[in-house]
């Protein structure tokens, strides 16, 4: 990608040099149930918290978020990650108008270790996540490091997909999706909500894919490859790909952010047209990854 020197938002909040926080609960939306917990916990059936307390091995005790410090980003991994917020903030401006609403700059969270947001204290083991309590993006940069060497995920378009997915959460929470479909997992099964999980995170690949667009086409932000980083990385973390890594076998009732093929389909959706309007996972057999 060619972000450097480009605009950087001025929407970074970046808590990494308070270290690693003392957390007792999680809570958001986000793509990093790919990573060790929430994968044994599909798996397993354990609840995520006890497991992230296990992993941390931390008590309660962080701070309210309001009194924790902020400071400017300075190291090179935390500005590309800001030139990637700014460049979806101007995408999203110019096309949520003719969605029929204005679009709020959310807040991306750098931090290390654990983080209390609006939706609870969580730990970097869950991955990057959107809080729509809060509208805030929270990010523990070492998540890419996991994308490249445990998921096989490298490149710096598949970190920059990471954050537009999450962005993508933003956009459905002030489109009033992210609230409607909440409302319908509480009046379903599990599996039906796992289903709707899914439809939610193929919706929000496809936004990312509506983002990488545009910076390509109006700000020739992309470089050749880049796009297959990012299908390769949305396919890396497909829900049959870690689950046949960690148990031999794949429970598609169990899914909660779609299969390989359906999260690269997805983004590849959004990725040609750069129409959200495509982006339409709840219409009757359109979450299949078929065209």
């Amino acid at each position: 990608m060619r972000w450097e020197g480009r605009q950087e938002s001025e929407n970074v909040e970046d808590r990494r040099a308070l270290g690693p926080a003392r957390i007792g609960g999680v809570g958001g939306i986000g793509i990093g149930s790919v990573v060790l917990v929430l994968a044994v916990s599909y798996f397993t059936g354990v609840n995520p918290l006890t497991l992230i307390e296990m992993l941390s091995g931390m008590q309660n005790g962080m701070p309210r978020e309001e009194s924790v410090p902020t400071g400017p980003v300075n190291d090179q991994l935390g500005k590309f990650a800001s030139v990637v917020l700014a460049d979806t903030e101007q995408t999203w401006e110019k096309l949520m108008p003719a969605m029929g609403q204005r679009y709020e700059d959310p807040r991306l969270v750098l931090f290390t270790g654990a983080v209390r947001s609006a939706c609870g204290a969580t730990s970097a083991a869950v991955g990057p996540f959107y809080c729509p309590n809060d509208h805030k993006v929270y990010l523990d940069l070492s998540f890419f490091n996991e994308m490249s060497q445990r998921l096989g995920a490298p490149g710096d378009f598949a970190q920059a997909y990471v954050i537009a997915h999450e962005v993508g959460h933003h956009v459905q929470n002030l489109l009033g999706i992210a609230e409607k479909v909440n409302r319908l997992q509480r009046q379903v099964s599990d599996t039906e909500g796992n289903a709707l999980s899914v439809r939610m995170e193929l919706q929000a690949d496809c936004f990312a894919g509506v983002w990488g667009h545009h910076a390509n086409r109006e700000r020739n932000l992309i470089e050749p490859g880049d796009f297959e980083e990012g299908l390769h990385a949305a396919a890396a973390i497909g829900d049959d790909r870690l689950q046949k890594m960690s148990r031999g076998y794949v429970q598609p009732e169990t899914w909660t952010h779609g299969s390989s093929q359906q999260r690269a389909t997805w983004l590849r959706k959004g990725l040609d047209t750069g129409d959200p309007q495509v982006c339409d996972t709840f219409s009757s057999n359109q979450s299949d990854g078929r065209h």
